[in-house]
């Protein structure tokens, strides 16, 4: 009579189950890593959530389960403190004529809160990396035209947004990584008097 009789079966010598990665805590890092890569290889455009699932090992369907979709995938690749795409399309509603008062007050109570220190490693990394350097063109190119400056520009978004993140990201590499005083201590309503006239010429007012 056989003494193993009832016990479990002995699997050590089955073979180990391959495929997809699970979709553990890991998933979420595996699919940024890989989101920057494939966006920096392809763009905004040719890059897609099945390329972007298969080079992290993952089924698509964890894109939106961890992200949403493409688009804050997208974002959460840059690691931005605060996304400006959402910040403008916050600040939209009210006089268009304020606009970019709305703007700026919102970005700096954001970048504030943290300290400016993750937005400042991020310039820094985009000054030092190319990959860093292609998502963020991308970011301006198609998040901000394509979801809010084609709709409050009245002509050439894709200029306007150009001007409208030299603004927005120079005002942030003067005052959080080179620390250039006294804008680096500057109150917040000196910055938006000084900078919302330029930034609001940039979203809707005449250009040469």
């Amino acid at each position: 009579m056989n003494d193993r009789a009832g016990a479990a079966p002995d699997d050590s010598s089955a073979p180990r189950r391959r495929g997809r990665r699970p979709g553990g805590g890991d998933t979420r890092a595996a699919l940024l890593e890989a989101a920057r890569a494939v966006f920096a290889e392809r763009g905004y455009d040719g890059a897609t959530v099945r390329a972007i699932a298969e080079r992290a090992g993952v089924d698509p369907a964890m894109v939106n389960h961890w992200f949403g979709g493409k688009e804050p995938l997208f974002v959460a690749a840059l690691d931005l403190p605060a996304d400006p795409a959402a910040i403008i399309g916050e600040a939209l509603p009210g006089d268009p004529e304020h606009l970019a008062e709305r703007v700026i007050a919102r970005l700096l109570q954001v970048w504030d809160e943290t300290g400016g220190a993750q937005l400042a490693t991020l310039l820094q990394s985009i000054a030092g990396h190319e990959v860093a350097a292609s998502l963020l063109r991308e970011f301006i190119g198609r998040v901000l035209v394509g979801k809010v400056l084609s709709t409050v520009a009245p002509d050439r978004p894709e200029l306007r947004a150009s001007l409208a993140g030299s603004q927005m990201f120079g005002l942030a590499f003067v005052r959080y990584v080179l620390k250039v005083e006294p804008l680096a201590s500057a109150d917040h309503a000196t910055i938006i008097a000084a900078v919302a006239p330029n930034l609001q010429r940039f979203l809707t007012g005449p250009l040469p």
